[in-house]
Order: C-alpha cells, then structure tokens, then sequence
C-alpha cells in the first residue's frame, strides 16, 4: 500500500498458519510484506487476540464481506486452520509506544488505512483503542 509507505511505516504480517500455508496465502495475495509465523500464538495472547464467537465468524457483518468480495469476482479461499482465532492490528511507534491497538471482531473487520495513517502521525497525542469483546 502506497499510502502505508509514504507514511514510513513498516509492516510485518503475523500468522498462526503452517509456515507453507504462510507461504502460499502470502503468494496468493501478492503480500509485499514480510510475515512471521507465530504458532504458539505468544503475540496474539500478548496483545489479548483471542477466540471469536460463532456469531462474529459467521455472523451479517462476515456474509456482507463475501457479497462484496464476490461482486468484485474473489472467491475466498478455504481456511485449514483456527478461524475461531481472532485477528488484529497493531501500531508501534519507533519509541515502543503502541499508538493502535485494534482486536478484530471478526474476519472481516480491520481497520481503514486511514485511521493507521491518522494513528501513525508524528505528534498524534492519542492512543486509539479497540478491542472485541
């Protein structure tokens, strides 16, 4: 993401997957980024990721996101691994300072590149916060 570079921010994808399942969905969706494999989980239990509903995996907010992902001809692909296990984002300043801290709800929700950009602005005297339930 151009935005995400111009920003100076730098990006690393954290994954529980198999390391050549990492591969491949980082293949698949041409992720410029380098990936970690985390899979005892240690980052996600530390920044308190843990286990979604079967609402937030299989609730109205995941099956608008296949329709939109559908009307634009992706087909999702099939998961082998945890899709219980909750995602997120986190944003580290150079200093250590966590200046976001989003838990997803489900698989669908992420935050815009805008609130990171508006996050990562030198000065930004908030931390912005959001966490699942």
């Amino acid at each position: 993401m151009s935005e995400l570079e111009g920003a100076n921010i730098d990006v690393l994808v954290v994954t529980f997957e198999r390391p050549d399942a990492a591969a491949r969905s980082a293949a698949d969706m041409a992720l410029p980024w380098p990936i970690l494999v985390d899979s005892t989980r240690e980052l996600y239990g530390v920044y308190r990721m843990g286990r979604a509903g079967k609402w937030d995996v299989w609730g109205p907010s995941s099956w608008w996101a296949y329709a939109r992902q559908f009307a634009r001809c992706r087909w999702p692909r099939r998961s082998h691994d945890d899709v219980y296990q909750r995602g997120g984002d986190v944003l580290i300043d150079p200093s250590g300072v966590i200046r976001l801290h989003h838990v997803g709800v489900g698989p669908s929700d992420r935050p815009s590149v805008e609130l990171i950009l508006a996050a990562a602005k030198p000065g930004a005297s908030l931390e912005l916060t959001r966490r699942a339930p």
